[in-house]
């Protein structure tokens, strides 16, 4: 299973690792996408940069993620297009990652969805 719905995210928000691969700006909020009606992260997501992402190393990934292997992580961008790529990136450095295809366009529209800046 290499992808996961908005439900299942929601329901299991703290029990997974989120990486968020949009750039800091989107990730802080102070630079978010115009169509997004709220801007920020989802609660607890790590930011990594997706273009950063894959020029690390697994020991680098470990050290500024704190990414644990066997850990579940999901990640996610605007689109899912960014995330698709981290989530490849991941798995080949041995991690269990899927993506979060609907990523911040559809978190952000749900305003019962918490968020964080």
């Amino acid at each position: 299973m290499s992808e996961i719905g908005i439900e299942e995210l929601a329901a299991r928000l703290g029990e997974l690792t989120v990486v968020d691969v949009r750039t800091p700006a989107e990730y802080d909020g102070s630079g978010g996408q115009p169509c997004d009606p709220r801007h920020g992260h989802i609660p607890g997501a790590r930011n990594v940069d997706v273009y950063r992402l894959m020029e690390m190393s697994p020991e680098r990934v470990h050290v500024e993620l704190g990414l644990e292997r066997g850990t579940e992580i999901v990640a996610y961008c605007h689109s899912g297009a960014r995330s698709a790529i981290a989530t490849q990136v991941l798995r080949s450095l041995g991690y269990d990652a899927r993506n979060y295809v609907g990523s911040w366009h559809e978190w952000s529209r749900h305003d019962d969805l918490p968020i964080e800046r």
